[in-house]
């Protein structure tokens, strides 16, 4: 019982004083420098050898102009101290009351303090720090670091050479710590990334280089490898990049898990001749079957990207080739739905490929395996316009998946099937519950399509723009891209100046390009801008075009211009955050 009213009585005590110091603290924010001065008084009587106390005493005397006061009171405690931080507030107080001389004099007084006991250096240069005297508190962290090399002050030195926007030194330091503990690595790269940029020729990137290669000659650990390799990354230069993955995995052969990583990062950046080169590498040295597995099957995707129709043969025979390796079991299941895909979507054979994929369904697979095969039979009896039996697959996924990831899927490729059947509101109700899914992807193209739905729906009872217009999507998602561009063409002439027009001219555009017509891709999207500057598609219109100018018709500058109208026009667009990179890449800015 004893016990418990001590503990009482000390945590009584304790929330008193946590609650007075917040009184005073919420005083000295909103002004009221006598309430605070008061306050930090009584809680500095009670305690005099709490140093927080005694600056927060010295700082509201100084805000009150009471030099004098704080002065006596700072040389009260440095008679009782050793801690030559007391010196620097009395400087400060002294630069306050502009005798600039005197302060000079007792900042050197505590610097040289720090030759005589090393272990005040990080409150003393601290107290430099909260006056913004980086100078001197640059010079007391190095001069301990030299006195007593067990103390290394490198992260907060390169924190105040960032201040100072000296990056060579903040680079500098930040490596000079991961050289003592390399675990720091992965923080160093997100201090990093705010200075460095995509632009190889920003003069931080080329600091930054020149300092690892010099690492690497004098001592070729592997964190300047990774370091360097992330750099190139950030440039987009993965070949780069895979230079130094090499060399990293010639240490440690026991894993190709960050080249595949840089593989995918490679295909996701539509860098496929790098994603190509690297996923060979990958071949040559992995035994292990489900990474070869994964680098042929991204292989064979890429060939089919850049097939002519003459390839599409040799490519169904390497997946024939594969299967006969591997096998059609259980570890080709990812296999074998890129090949279905193949068979219905490139050779245009949907018959033979949801044939191919029925047959994977009798292995015995968990249920989200079977899932996946599902989800990917759904759309190939969509691509054949069996919208039922889609239906069926797909509701099977949900009730057997509930609440999962693939099932929302599951439930969204629901709703655009029954809006490529013209039931827009039963679709509409699917993705009314859609909304709020907890893949954002999944979120934002049911809102897409919900929007698309009920703009269109009210002004025509029969729904005759919208049928057309759910038409031509389906052609889109069945690569009839120029059925599709006929199809758009009809409702632009028959429709316009009804709410479906941005959205068909949009589609549109976006057919174009994937026929790589990029002007007639260009006119729609500056047909968008310049007369449905107000409506949803404006942003998405701009952002396309600007990337259009910037990769395929090579004119920067209207790019640029493009994505500064994001940024000035459109704050709260998806697009904002990418499109203000873009910009200052383009001006040559470093990106943050």
């Amino acid at each position: 019982m004893k016990h418990f009213i001590l503990l009482f009585f000390i945590l009584g005590f304790t929330c008193g004083f946590s609650q007075s110091e917040q009184l005073a603290d919420d005083y000295f924010k909103r002004g009221e420098f006598e309430k605070a001065l008061l306050s930090y008084q009584k809680l500095y009587d009670k305690n005099k050898g709490n140093y927080k106390y005694i600056y927060k005493l010295v700082k509201t005397h100084q805000q009150l102009e009471q030099y004098d006061e704080a002065q006596t009171l700072l040389f009260e405690r440095i008679a009782k101290s050793k801690n030559p931080a007391f010196l620097v507030e009395i400087g400060y107080n002294y630069q306050l009351k502009d005798s600039l001389e005197l302060a000079n004099s007792y900042y050197e007084d505590a610097i040289r303090k720090i030759d005589e006991n090393p272990v005040f250096a990080y409150s003393v240069a601290k107290q430099f720090q909260d006056h913004s005297l980086l100078d001197q508190a640059i010079i007391v962290y190095k001069k301990a670091m030299q006195l007593n090399p067990n103390q290394n002050f490198n992260i907060q030195l390169a924190r105040i050479y960032g201040e100072l926007g000296n990056i060579e030194e903040l680079f500098s330091n930040y490596l000079d710590y991961i050289q003592v503990k390399p675990t720091f690595l992965n923080n160093a790269k997100r201090a990093f990334s705010d200075f460095v940029s995509e632009n190889n020729d920003n003069e931080n990137n080329k600091i930054l280089k020149k300092l690892l290669l010099k690492k690497i000659q004098s001592q070729p650990d592997i964190y300047w490898y990774d370091m360097l390799s992330w750099l190139f990354i950030q440039e987009k230069a993965y070949g780069k990049a895979f230079t130094q993955e090499k060399a990293l995995y010639r240490r440690n052969p026991e894993s190709l898990s960050r080249i595949v990583d840089l593989a995918l990062t490679a295909v996701n950046e539509k860098d496929y001749e790098t994603a190509t080169t690297i996923f060979n590498y990958i071949l040559d040295n992995s035994q292990d079957i489900q990474t070869r597995l994964t680098a042929h099957q991204y292989l064979l995707d890429i060939e089919t990207r850049h097939a002519t129709k003459k390839d599409l043969k040799l490519i169904q025979e390497k997946y024939l080739e594969l299967f006969d390796q591997y096998g059609n079991y259980e570890q080709t299941l990812a296999l074998q739905i890129a090949y279905g895909d193949f068979l219905a979507f490139h050779l245009h054979q949907p018959k033979v490929a949801s044939d191919f994929l029925k047959n994977s369904l009798d292995l015995e697979l968990s249920l989200f395996q079977q899932a996946t095969v599902k989800l990917k039979l759904g759309d190939i009896l969509v691509f054949q316009e069996k919208f039922n039996e889609a239906l069926i697959y797909y509701s099977q996924i949900q009730a057997n998946l509930k609440n999962s990831t693939i099932s929302q899927e599951a439930r969204y490729k629901v709703a655009k099937t029954s809006y490529y059947k013209g039931d827009f509101e039963w679709a509409e109700a699917q993705l009314k519950i859609l909304k709020s899914s907890t893949s954002q992807l999944i979120a934002n193209d049911a809102l897409d399509l919900k929007l698309l739905i009920s703009d269109n729906i009210q002004e025509d009872s029969l729904h005759t723009a919208l049928r057309l217009y759910s038409k031509a999507d389906l052609m889109a998602f069945q690569n009839k891209t120029n059925e599709g561009i006929l199809l758009l063409d009809k409702i632009l002439t028959e429709h316009k100046g009804e709410t479906i027009e941005d959205q068909a001219l949009f589609m549109q555009a976006k057919l174009f390009e994937k026929n790589k017509q990029f002007d007639k891709a260009a006119a729609n999207y500056e047909y968008i801008i310049a007369n449905y500057r107000d409506e949803i598609l404006a942003d998405d219109a701009l952002f396309y075009l600007a990337e259009l100018y910037q990769d395929q018709l090579v004119e920067p500058e209207k790019a640029k211009s493009l994505y500064e109208k994001i940024i000035f026009n459109h704050e709260d667009s998806i697009y904002f955050i990418e499109a203000r990179k873009r910009f200052r890449m383009l001006r040559g800015d470093a990106i943050n």
